[in-house]
């Protein structure tokens, strides 16, 4: 069945990139409503901007959606991986500017609110998408894939030649709260030049050694250390189940990504359904909901971190 939150949740943060003060609720939506974002600070045109692929704009370091009024939310993939790892299908989420606050670099606080919270079932079968057929995009060294499977699963590879970063990869069945146990807590993360590069751009005024792992050669400079021995290409995943949220319901296939990034993820969406032949819409049943992401989180789920 379909979920949606017991009641409304109020995040405020900064922007990382813009980094302006943001006040963000999370309400809960009803069936069949999908994922909304609602401006509340925009007045004299539409407000209301699709959680969806196809509102997908090109945008520098993150994921941006927009209306057809020029109205825009970034850096939503965050709150996205929250969503879908959560198994929360229907909510509309009301923000007073154009940027989710960054909060702690990773999609936990938004996870951990959920779950506290609480999650509602609705009286309507989850519509998921399953891969048919093998659909792939390239650019330059970077893939990003899809290929049949029974439920979610997101393999990924990443490389760079900071020491303290490498060469990564991890394979992870996404089904029974996999998300919030081993994606949910890893932060988004830099190269100290790229921070540099990026502030003389206007970007990453919000980003902090408190809200983004930083790497410098060998050294990681935020305080604490990594959350995970691997906690980039962890979230690099997070990041990836965020964008395939943008689907419209849950993915049931494999994703692979060999130094993707979301525009890449994004059209790959494009590809998919571009192709009739390539996916199937399917209403879960019994024996299928347990294989979708989130379903059955608790408390218990949330890594030590929370």
């Amino acid at each position: 069945m379909q979920n949606t939150l017991k009641s409304a949740v109020t995040f405020t943060g900064t922007g990382l990139h813009s980094g302006a003060p943001v006040r963000m609720v999370v309400r809960p939506a009803s069936a069949d409503y999908g994922i909304w974002f609602r401006r509340t600070d925009v007045t004299d045109r539409d407000a209301m901007v699709p959680a969806r692929w196809d509102a997908v704009v090109p945008s520098k370091l993150c994921t941006l959606v927009e209306n057809a009024a020029g109205v825009s939310v970034s850096t939503i993939e965050h709150i996205m991986a929250a969503l879908a790892g959560s198994a929360i299908h229907n909510a509309l989420i009301e923000i007073d500017g154009p940027e989710v606050p960054i909060l702690d670099g990773s999609a936990m606080p938004f996870v951990q609110a959920f779950i506290l919270r609480g999650i509602r079932e609705q009286f309507a079968p989850v519509r998921a998408i399953r891969v048919q057929k093998s659909v792939e995009v390239r650019d330059g060294d970077a893939i990003a894939r899809l290929d049949p499977a029974d439920m979610l699963e997101i393999d990924f590879r990443i490389s760079f030649t900071d020491a303290a970063i490498g060469t990564q990869s991890r394979r992870l069945n996404m089904a029974n709260g996999a998300f919030v146990r081993e994606l949910s807590d890893s932060r988004t993360f830099c190269r100290q030049a790229d921070v540099d590069a990026m502030r003389e751009r206007g970007l990453a005024l919000g980003g902090t050694l408190e809200n983004a792992v930083v790497f410098e050669g060998a050294d990681v400079l935020s305080p604490g250390g990594l959350r995970h021995a691997d906690e980039p290409v962890r979230h690099k995943m997070l990041d990836a189940v965020g964008d395939l949220a943008l689907a419209g319901g849950p993915i049931l296939g494999r994703y692979t990504g060999d130094r993707a990034g979301h525009a890449l993820t994004n059209r790959l969406l494009r590809a998919l359904f571009a192709d009739p032949e390539a996916f199937r819409l399917v209403d879960c049943g019994p024996q299928t909901v347990g294989k979708l992401p989130g379903v059955g989180v608790h408390r218990g789920d949330l890594p030590v971190h929370a």
